[in-house]
């Protein structure tokens, strides 16, 4: 088997900007009540026209120029979504049209929030092993579309946006080894149910199970790719909100690491929040080429994917 890597990020968000001032005239709460609870100020907001689809090729569009490649170049396409509203065709199929692809393989993975980390180590997989020659991986969500506007407890959580990457082949392995897993007799903690479907979750049992339960799981995720979290340049969890962001990040160790803060600026955007924030902190210079970078997705499902990359 051959290696595989990031060759280019890329991410798109909606232009609408959505504050917690905006959201007190919407519903019951203040921006020092969701600035002192989640940790979010702004989000944005994709307008009724905007699909899942046009978000996340926006995202690839980026990524492919910042790898230098033509749609043409890809051979394969992953979207990690949960919000998309049709079923076929499926959003990678819509991405790749509207990106002009020839012929690629298209799936979808929805692993919601951990949805980008799955999708990522699919990737790796298929291309390590020759199946693929290039992936465009993105993870895409319109959260706003399910979300009840009149629940404060989710309503402030919530933001658009995309992510995407570029997977191709490498003699050296610049995508470490997966580490997955979930939880499925507690799948009912976080929701995206009904019809229409609505957003909702028991937040003190995913806090619990994120502070409690992950850091191990993703100091596990280091060991497998031959280091400790010292020596993380920038460590990117899901970002679902800055309370659980802050503290499971302290627990994992990464002592000399980034901590990637996105959520502050974006809200809770499920599979495209991973992305997204790496996306941002290779485009503002905060990590450099070849820096050694943990992702680690959780969240729906109680799922959880994690592996360290290179930085490209």
């Amino acid at each position: 088997m051959r290696g595989s890597r990031v060759v280019a990020v890329g991410h798109y968000q909606p232009a609408k900007v959505l504050t917690n001032d905006d959201l007190a005239e919407l519903v019951d709460t203040s921006d020092e009540w969701i600035s002192s609870r989640v940790g979010i100020r702004t989000r944005h907001v994709a307008g009724q026209d905007e699909s899942v689809d046009e978000l996340a090729a926006h995202a690839g569009a980026k990524a492919l120029a910042g790898a230098g490649l033509s749609p043409a170049d890809i051979d394969l396409v992953l979207v990690a979504t949960s919000t998309a509203v049709d079923r076929s065709p499926n959003t990678a199929a819509r991405v790749a049209a509207r990106l002009g692809m020839g012929s690629p393989a298209v799936m979808d993975l929805n692993v919601v929030c951990a949805g980008f980390t799955h999708a990522l180590a699919t990737a790796d997989s298929l291309v390590r092993t020759g199946t693929a020659k290039r992936a465009l991986v993105i993870g895409a969500d319109k959260m706003t579309a399910v979300t009840d506007w009149t629940d404060r407890s989710t309503c402030v959580l919530v933001g658009d946006g995309a992510g995407a990457a570029v997977v191709e082949a490498s003699e050296e392995a610049l995508i470490g080894p997966v580490l997955w897993g979930s939880v499925p007799e507690m799948g009912h903690a976080v929701r995206i149910e009904g019809t229409p479907p609505v957003f909702a979750q028991e937040g003190q049992s995913v806090y619990r199970w994120a502070t409690t339960q992950l850091p191990p799981i993703a100091r596990e995720v280091c060991e497998r790719a031959g280091l400790t979290p010292e020596d993380l340049a920038a460590v990117v969890l899901h970002q679902a909100n800055l309370r659980i962001v802050e503290p499971v990040a302290r627990k994992i160790g990464a002592v000399n690491a980034v901590i990637a803060r996105d959520v502050v600026e974006s809200g809770n955007t499920s599979a495209a929040s991973i992305p997204m924030a790496l996306s941002k902190l290779v485009e503002r210079g905060e990590i450099s080429t070849g820096d050694p970078v943990l992702l680690f997705g959780f969240g729906g499902n109680l799922s959880y994917a994690g592996q360290v990359v290179r930085c490209p």
